[in-house]
């Protein structure tokens, strides 16, 4: 009797090993990784740069033991299958396994237990797959690989890349400007985009315009019945009624900023009031929206931020978990989404035939409509499918309550779009009336309305925009014919000012990166992290704001090294990766044509870059404790100043956000140290107290913002706005830690009617129940 065949599987993380070991026999053991074992080393650059820059792997503490595990389970198997992502990074956590567990690739398993029997050497299997349920992985079973070196090879030159450049330049601004800064090829090149942003904002000079619209309505107008125009605003409160804008004058066109000043638009308003009405022209068509394609990393991280609010991190957290598996009850763990890290706009025949069976059955025939879409991302390579549900008719509803809210929310808006973009066109009659108005032979006016109505939702059924929504087709103009004379009611004369280009945002930076050609679908989210935990940049309003050190690094950067931060230069660079990637170019004469004139020009720039130069500023301040002259510097919250003195006095000055010096601000409160006033003072989270007896007393005191909400856990404390180690707000008892009561959200100070929570303040300034399972 043969002994059965032990086969062992491993995988990147713990859910995915659980999810995968539902699907297969007992002679399976599936285990995890967790992630990579082996990398460069932490406290040295690990790459020998005279021998083609060859890398220096090793296992870090924390993954010995899980290394060790992993080696003793293979001596006890008879087959080792390597099943870590398809894309460059899961390539390459298979081969450092293979490495760390001294295998050898072979194709055929009547080949590898023979090869087994007579040689200590191990063989493996690779396999790859999109989605984790049983079809794909059984499939991936029947056709194992060889690792692809090629995706390897492109992962390893991406990481040298960073490291020489994060190795090597960081140290020299941590010199020339502040210890402790880092930079990078893809991080430097998102904070260039913001500054830049910022200095087109600081730049902007806003110009005065003015719109000009006729309120008109029929001669022989009645009271509307439509509820759609029950009330004011809807369409004036007059199914009748309708406002046309201003588009010529005497036949020549009047442009968005053609009408500079008040006197104008009261002049023209003038000769309006005076004019009679009449259509001009009716036009209608029939207008055709398509939906938009499944979504890709970048498209995802988008749409998630911009419908729910979710940063690009939180967004692939969310998405990592529907891929890995979901505990759904019955049905066990179950993965809900193909691989989420891709740029691939494919669909499965089986998705789509699965979406057309469920679009059919719901909404009928006419709802239907197979699309293929084709990426226009010049990489595309990274999975073989779009971000889709595993199961397209596993609508959302069917698994909420397995979900929580913020993995229901990301699974409802991929289903959504998935399915949306297999239905029919969306179908709505645009009118447009042009109103003739005519003073005297020598003034003529046009002006315009248009209005829609949806004929035909078609995809709008399941995937509603605010652009392209039923809300938005909405029957707002009359019935007209041409000739026909209107009623003038008023002219309506509003002033404006052109706006200044907007900050990015998580959703808009992604775009840009992507059209710029920066980074790839599993950069974008690491990026915008990292550039905010170094403190380069910070979100305010959900918009990204430069720090002063973003700003001088940047500067730094563009001025000395333009080719770190140059787009096209760093485009160009992931597009070599890319070609790694496909075996078209071997990695180490891209790596040496980059690192030669890099190194080169950071030597030079090392003798001529002065730190005084950047972090220092000369003012006509002088020191009231020594006479000497004060300079402006950069601290690790900002720019202060300090006596020129120093250290000899260490005498210090405040600078505010408008640039200029703030003296101490003095409280009430005195120092139970010393007995001298408190004063505020201004750190990384913000202002605090601090003792005006500074340095000779050092006492600081956090400044507590109250909501004036009693602690509904403990009842003796009062509910305070805080601040966490990453200054992110939250609120708090401030009875901690005899009482450990916090919310994410500020209180109202009102209870939920249903399970009397505290209610928090929405994203709209609505009051929600701070209970997540009540859901009010």
């Amino acid at each position: 009797m043969s002994t059965p065949t032990k086969k062992l599987i491993i995988v990147e993380s713990p859910t995915k090993a659980r999810t995968i070991s539902k699907f297969l026999g007992k002679e399976y053991f599936v285990e995890s990784s967790y992630g990579h074992l082996r990398d460069l080393p932490k406290k040295k650059m690990g790459i020998d740069i005279e021998n083609d820059f060859q890398p220096e792997y090793e296992i870090s503490d924390k993954s010995k033991k899980r290394a060790n595990e992993l080696k003793r389970l293979a001596k006890k198997s008879d087959e080792i299958i390597l099943a870590s992502d398809e894309d460059r990074e899961g390539e390459a956590i298979a081969w450092h396994l293979m490495q760390i567990l001294g295998l050898t690739q072979v194709k055929s398993q009547k080949h590898a237990l023979e090869r087994h029997r007579g040689s200590k050497v191990k063989s493996y299997q690779r396999i790859v797959f999109h989605e984790i349920t049983k079809n794909a992985i059984l499939e991936a079973l029947k056709n194992p690989r060889e690792i692809d070196m090629n995706l390897v090879d492109a992962q390893q030159a991406r990481r040298i890349l960073d490291r020489l450049v994060g190795y090597e330049l960081s140290p020299f601004l941590w010199k020339k400007i502040r210890y402790g800064l880092s930079a990078g090829r893809v991080q430097s090149v998102t904070v260039r985009l913001i500054v830049e942003r910022e200095e087109e904002i600081r730049k902007f000079k806003e110009d005065e315009y003015w719109t000009i619209m006729a309120k008109v309505r029929k001669v022989k107008s009645q009271k509307s019945k439509n509820p759609l125009f029950a009330k004011e605003g809807a369409g004036g409160g007059f199914e009748n009624e309708f406002e046309a804008k201003l588009t010529k004058i005497n036949g020549k066109a009047v442009p968005k900023l053609g009408i500079k000043s008040k006197a104008e638009a009261e002049k023209i308003k003038k000769e309006l009031e005076k004019a009679d009405y009449q259509i001009e022209k009716i036009t209608k068509k029939e207008v055709k929206k398509n939906p938009l394609p499944p979504f890709t990393t970048s498209t995802l991280q988008q749409a998630a931020n911009n419908r729910l609010g979710y940063s690009a991190k939180q967004t692939m957290m969310f998405a990592q978990q529907l891929y890995e598996g979901i505990n759904l009850g019955d049905k066990g763990s179950t993965g809900l989404i193909t691989y989420m890290r891709t740029d691939s706009l494919n669909l499965s025949k089986g998705s789509l035939e699965a979406a057309e069976n469920y679009i059919t059955n719901k909404f009928g025939k006419e709802y239907a409509e197979r699309r293929f879409f084709k990426t226009k991302s010049k990489g595309a390579q990274e999975a073989h499918e779009a971000i889709r549900p595993t199961d397209p008719e596993r609508n959302p509803k069917s698994i909420k309550k397995h979900l929580d809210d913020k993995q229901y929310k990301l699974y409802k808006l991929i289903w959504q779009r998935m399915i949306a973009s297999q239905m029919a066109s969306a179908v709505s009659d645009l009118t447009t009336i042009d109103v003739a108005a005519t003073e005297n032979e020598n003034f003529r006016s046009l002006h315009r309305a248009s209005g829609s109505v949806i004929k035909f939702e078609g995809f709008l059924k399941i995937y509603p925009t605010k652009s392209e929504g039923a809300q938005d087709f909405v029957p707002l103009l009359p019935k007209v014919e041409e000739k026909e004379k209107l009623d003038l009611l008023k002219v309506i004369a509003d002033q404006h000012f052109t706006q200044p280009p907007a900050r990015y945002t998580e959703a808009s930076l992604v775009k840009k990166l992507e059209e710029e050609g920066i980074g790839r679908p599993s950069t974008y989210a690491p990026t915008l992290s990292t550039i905010q935990d170094r403190g380069y940049v910070e979100k305010i309003e959900r918009r990204f704001h430069p720090k002063e050190i973003g700003e001088l690094v940047n500067k730094l950067l563009v001025e000395h090294f333009p080719k770190i931060v140059d787009l096209k230069f760093t485009a160009k660079m992931e597009e070599d990766l890319d070609e790694i990637a496909e075996g078209k170019i071997k990695w180490v004469p891209i790596i040496k044509n980059f690192y030669k004139p890099f190194k080169t020009n950071l030597m030079q720039k090392e003798e001529e870059v002065n730190k005084k130069d950047l972090t220092e500023e000369k003012t006509d301040e002088v020191c009231e404790k020594c006479g000497s002259p004060m300079i402006i510097k950069l601290g690790r919250f900002g720019k202060f100043l300090a006596c020129g003195n120093y250290p000899d006095c260490k005498n210090t000055k405040q600078i505010g956000d408008d640039g200029k010096v703030e003296e101490p601000e003095t409280t009430d409160e005195v120092c139970e140290k010393c007995g001298k006033p408190m004063v505020f003072k201004r750190g990384r989270f913000g202002k605090f107290l601090g003792c005006s007896g500074y340095p000779d007393c050092r006492n600081i005191k956090a400044i507590v913002k109250s909501t004036g909400v009693k602690c509904p856990q403990c009842g003796k404390g009062e509910v305070v706005e805080k601040k966490s180690k990453k200054g992110k707000v939250f609120f708090a008892c401030n009875q901690y830690p005899d009482c450990k009561f916090a919310l994410w959200s500020k209180p109202t100070g009102e209870k939920c009617s249903v399970c009397k929570s505290l209610m928090v303040f929405g994203k709209g300034g609505e009051g929600v129940c701070s209970n997540k399972e009540c859901g009010k």
